[in-house]
């Protein structure tokens, strides 16, 4: 056994522990179908969220370290269910109306609202392609419309035809909450209409078995019967995913915990249709900044697109790998904080031994092979030098790196330049907007003068450790207690903010000279009476 298989076994990582379950799986012999199965699942009925990208992160944490556990090849299924009707019109798209008109339709049949696709489903789907592509992802995109149509599904959508009373009495307890008329209509088939094309929720009037039909009644009144293959229905989404669960073979697959009971039914759907259904993982819900559940229909919380714009890829990532049975916030404010706990454990990586390195999330972020941290300045200096120097562009705050680190450049440290650009465009978009500069009290005062005199006359050279020992002593000599009053009062006068980096790490690459100036600037008053003015 080689030495990264034997730590891998005995690693306390949740992707491994996850790994490890799955692995007992198939202790006793190993798949028929040769390989093991990973989905993630994805209804289209709303702009792509970063919900959906980190479940397809995760599962590939898991996929990658079961394949450093177990010889059995793998794959990754990523399932677009839709041909599911569009209930309701999305609040942040375009062209309402038309959209309203398409109600009802397999979403691979309503119109795109943005011009872009031939369908809704499609613009969505390729969306949340264009962006598991970039990052890299090792997947199979699959749609449940291309499945149901060429046949894919049939063999297990006649086993449901043939089981069709087995499943109802698991279904229709589940519907007690809901008002007896929806009881009487239920049925695990959704017709789809051949006059309207719509996917209708109806009951089923009648079943044959040997013809591999079912009937129902259109909405005008006229009986219909028609085959339950070949696309001509669609199944409820329950049923659907323990169908889908048996037909493939999926073995592994996530879902938020507010989907257990659903994962449950599904489940017990899948053992009817003679199958074994996936090991699964139940995550935590990710929350918009006023604590409500992200919803794609909503389209509150963060965008994939928003994250990318103010953070790397890499930090979404190590967002992503953080305690996933824990429910996080997912705003802005968490990218600046992901983006520097990610390069702090980039640069630990080297120094750690191997089953540290298997517990840093980095290791998973990066399939086992992280880069090296071109960081020299942390993403929280650069917001705080953006907000110092009011930048408006990447040149400003390089002109500050490459005083305090000459061997950095754009070129070199791209990692760097890249988080340069980020910060730049979220002191401008979060940051400005929301400065407020304030006049410090008499006791600030003093302080903040001692220290802009020391600084005047140091003679120690651009050492952050060194600078931060002499703010530490200023606040201690002035009396400030606890002493974290000293370094808020800081950055409340002389950034507008309330909190920051090492203050020691600013000066040193913000410039000495530069920050006496900056005292002086707000002892003069001008600060505070700039944010006033509307600066």
């Amino acid at each position: 056994m080689s030495e990264l298989r034997e730590a891998a076994l005995k690693s306390k990582a949740w992707p491994f522990e996850e790994a490890r379950r799955l692995a007992k799986r198939y202790e006793k012999a190993p798949p028929e179908k040769g390989h093991v199965l990973f989905e993630t699942g994805y209804g289209p009925s709303g702009l792509p969220h970063i919900g959906t990208f980190g479940e397809v992160m995760r599962t590939t944490m898991v996929r990658h370290a079961f394949e450093v556990i177990s010889d059995i090849p793998t794959r990754l299924i990523c399932f677009s269910d839709d041909m599911d009707g569009l209930r309701k019109v999305p609040s942040n798209v375009p062209n309402q109306e038309m959209m309203a008109e398409d109600l009802g339709l397999p979403l691979t049949r309503v119109r795109d609202p943005f011009g872009t696709h031939p369908s809704f489903g499609e613009h969505n789907n390729a969306r949340l392609r264009a962006f598991l592509d970039q990052f890299g992802f090792d997947y199979e995109f699959a749609s449940a419309t291309e499945y149901y149509t060429s046949g894919k599904f049939d063999e297990m959508l006649l086993r449901v035809l043939e089981r069709y009373d087995e499943i109802m009495a698991i279904m229709l307890p589940s519907l007690g909450g809901v008002n007896e008329e929806r009881r009487e209509t239920y049925s695990p088939f959704l017709p789809i209409s051949p006059k309207t094309g719509r996917v209708l929720q109806v009951p089923t009037l009648e079943r044959n078995v040997a013809k591999g039909t079912i009937t129902y009644r259109e909405p005008d009144g006229e009986l219909v019967e028609i085959p339950v293959t070949g696309g001509h229905v669609k199944l409820q989404w329950k049923p659907d995913w323990g169908m889908r669960w048996a037909a493939l073979g999926v073995d592994y697959e996530m879902h938020g915990k507010d989907l257990i009971p659903s994962a449950e039914l599904s489940a017990r759907i899948c053992r009817v249709l003679g199958a074994r259904p996936p090991e699964l993982f139940a995550y935590e819900l990710f929350l918009d900044e006023n604590g409500q559940k992200i919803s794609k229909s909503k389209g509150n919380g963060l965008s994939m697109e928003e994250w990318l714009t103010y953070g790397s890829p890499e930090s979404l990532g190590y967002f992503m790998y953080q305690k996933p049975k824990t429910a996080k916030r997912l705003y802005f404010d968490v990218i600046p904080k992901a983006m520097d706990e990610y390069h702090q454990q980039l640069r630990a990586f080297p120094t750690q031994d191997l089953p540290a390195r298997l517990a840093n999330p980095v290791w998973h972020i990066h399939n086992g092979n992280p880069p090296e941290s071109g960081m020299v300045v942390p993403y929280s200096m650069l917001l705080n030098l953006a907000s110092a120097a009011s930048a408006e562009d990447k040149e400003t705050l390089w002109g500050f790196i490459r005083r305090y680190a000459p061997d950095a450049a754009p070129e070199t440290h791209r990692d760097l330049d890249q988080a340069v650009g980020y910060a730049v465009r979220y002191y401008n978009d979060f940051v400005k907007p929301t400065k407020t500069y304030r006049l410090p009290d008499e006791k600030e005062r003093a302080a903040l003068a001692d220290l802009a005199e020391r600084l005047r006359a140091w003679e120690g050279g651009a050492d952050p450790e060194a600078l931060q020992s002499l703010v530490f002593a200023v606040g201690r000599e002035h009396g400030f207690e606890p002493m974290r009053n000293w370094f808020k009062a800081i950055y409340e006068v002389l950034l507008g903010t309330s909190q920051g980096p090492r203050f020691g790490g600013f000066i040193a690459v913000y410039g000495i000279p530069e920050t006496v100036a900056l005292i002086d600037r707000a002892l003069r008053g001008e600060l505070a009476g700039s944010a006033v003015a509307g600066d």
